[in-house]
C-alpha cells in the first residue's frame, strides 16, 4: 500500500493526473456504501442560470421549470393545481428584489438570483433557487421531479 498526499487546491500536477481515477473510486464508494444510483447527476449536468427573462437559457427553460415546480408542489406538498401555475411560480421563485451585478472581484457569474438546474439525459429533474451575494450563498428553495426522489436531490444540492 502506497499513500500519497496530493495538493487539491490549487490543483497540483499529481492531482490533475489522478483526478479521473479518484473520481471513479469516489463514485464506486458512493454506489456501494451509500447506495447512490449510477445515474446520479454529476457536475457536468448542472447549469447555473440567471433569473432573468432577458437570459436566453432562462427563457428557453421557463416552461419546463414551471411545469416541474407544479408537479413537485402537487406531489410533495399536496397543493391544488390552481396554487402552482406559472403566475404563482413566477411570483414565488422568479421575481427577486436582487439586481444582477457583475463585480470585478466577484464570481464569474456575478451576484444575484439564479436557478441551479439539474439535467439528466436532456431532462430537467430539479431546480435549486439560490441567491449569490458578496459574502454568502443563500439556498432559497429546491424542487425536483418526484420520480427522482430516490436520488436525494435536496441533500445533493445542499452539499454541492
Amino acid at each position: 500500500l502506497k499513500v500519497r498526499v496530493v495538493r487539491s487546491s490549487p490543483p497540483s500536477p499529481q492531482f490533475k493526473a489522478t483526478l479521473q481515477e479518484s473520481y471513479q473510486v469516489y463514485k464506486r464508494y458512493q454506489m456501494v456504501i451509500h447506495k447512490d444510483p449510477p445515474d446520479k447527476p454529476t457536475v457536468h449536468q448542472v447549469r447555473l442560470v440567471p433569473v432573468s427573462f432577458e437570459d436566453p437559457q432562462f427563457k428557453s427553460s421557463f416552461k419546463q421549470s414551471a411545469t416541474l415546480f407544479a408537479r413537485y408542489q402537487m406531489a410533495v406538498h399536496k397543493d391544488a393545481p390552481s396554487d402552482c401555475g406559472e403566475t404563482e411560480f413566477t411570483r414565488f421563485l422568479c421575481d427577486s428584489p436582487l439586481e444582477a451585478e457583475a463585480a470585478p472581484k466577484g464570481p464569474d457569474c456575478g451576484y444575484g438570483s439564479f436557478h441551479q438546474q439539474y439535467w439528466l439525459d436532456g431532462r430537467l429533474i430539479a431546480v435549486g433557487v439560490i441567491d449569490i451575494l458578496p459574502r454568502c450563498l443563500s439556498s432559497v428553495y429546491l424542487y425536483y421531479d418526484p420520480d427522482y426522489s430516490s436520488l436525494s436531490l435536496g441533500v445533493y444540492s445542499a452539499l454541492r
